[in-house]
């Protein structure tokens, strides 16, 4: 009997934990962890804490070390996008953000090369921050394969994203793309090496 009770005080034990470890990493819907050490972040659903609607999602360290960061992310097809310049706009809010947290989007070839990319370097979100909304704007070249995008937090703090947007833009809406072109010469220069 004492057996039973004891298993029956584990299993109990195993889904109370369970289901504390579910509630506190609540995957959205279409949406994965990825980073550099994704396993020392946090994610789930926020239903007191939003933008707009019901509910939002959040980002939040346990104990990074260095350079970890961690990230919600989507990827998708580029097809339905060719030749097209499109913006992702969403709404951060931070809080005690010591090294950097901001959307991101990048544009992959079919040869894993990086056709676009925008991390928000140079004007991530840091320290405490109210709800603000946020744009990233890329070229979709025909050769690409993939759109990847999402939510970024390097090292410690908490970052809510909520009302998340991708809306094809015309060629007039500036691109924030930090990849720089390649400025090739259009013909040979020099090769006699008199200049």
């Amino acid at each position: 009997m004492k057996k039973i009770v004891a298993l029956l005080v584990f299993v109990a034990l195993a889904v109370t934990t369970f289901l504390i470890a579910s509630n506190n990493n609540t995957i959205p819907t279409g949406w994965f962890m990825a980073g550099s050490n994704p396993t020392e972040y946090e994610v789930s659903i926020d239903n007191t804490n939003l933008q707009n609607g019901n509910s939002s999602a959040y980002l939040k360290s346990k104990s990074p070390k260095g350079k970890d960061f961690g990230t919600l992310m989507q990827t998708i097809s580029a097809d339905n996008y060719l030749g097209k310049r499109l913006k992702l706009s969403g709404y951060i809010k931070t809080e005690d953000v010591e090294k950097s947290s901001g959307m991101w989007m990048r544009i992959d070839g079919y040869n894993h090369e990086q056709l676009g990319f925008d991390n928000m370097k140079g004007r991530e979100i840091k320290g405490n921050s109210d709800w603000n909304m946020y744009e990233i704007v890329l070229d979709i070249p025909s050769n690409s394969m993939s759109i990847n995008y999402g939510v970024l937090l390097a090292g410690n703090g908490k970052v809510w994203f909520d009302n998340f947007q991708i809306e094809e833009v015309d060629k007039s809406v500036e691109t924030t793309n930090i990849i720089k072109e390649n400025k090739l010469p259009n013909e040979p220069v020099n090769l006699d090496f008199e200049n």
